[in-house]
């Protein structure tokens, strides 16, 4: 990408942002930040336990990730966020006016094989419906590319990539 933006890699739980993020930021030559990273012991709490994050939760761990995709602003990054709401989207490109979004979309039953597979992550597989139904994908007038997450880490990494070069022409 010729201007170094901020990429919020973001999408339901399970659909690999933990995984591309940082090949994405490698890809990129920029600096990567796990958003999980930012949520307060709090909500991790919440989350481990099976229930659900209320905006209030997600406010405070949204502008976390905001000041620090700010601090990143005309230098590029890459952080990971659900960001499923565009609120949060909203609430994210107020503090980083710049960033944009990379949505990793996916299969719901490839999605919840990915989680359970998954080994000491504080997400269970229960929440998965909970994300589905929040989920408001991105809107026309969102600064962002939607990108399918099956195929291989590196198959779905060169195809953001792609599409992340194709969002600025």
């Amino acid at each position: 990408m010729s201007t170094p933006h901020v990429v919020v890699v973001m999408g339901v739980a399970g659909t690999g942002k933990t995984t591309i993020g940082p090949l994405l930021a490698a890809a990129l030559g920029v600096p990567y930040a796990e958003g999980d990273d930012f949520h307060p012991p709090a909500n991790i709490a919440k989350m481990s336990a099976g229930t659900p994050l209320e905006d209030a939760d997600r406010w405070p761990w949204l502008d976390a990730i905001g000041q620090w995709a700010h601090g990143r602003a005309g230098l590029g990054g890459v952080v990971s966020s659900s960001a499923l709401k565009r609120a949060y989207r909203d609430r994210l490109r107020a503090e980083a006016p710049g960033a944009v979004f990379l949505h990793l979309t996916g299969d719901r039953a490839l999605i919840e094989r990915r989680m359970a597979d998954r080994k000491g992550h504080f997400m269970p597989t229960a929440l998965l419906d909970s994300q589905f139904a929040t989920l408001q994908p991105l809107r026309e007038d969102e600064a962002g590319v939607a990108v399918d997450v099956s195929g291989t880490p590196e198959e779905i990494t060169d195809r953001a990539v792609a599409a992340l070069r194709r969002l600025e022409n």
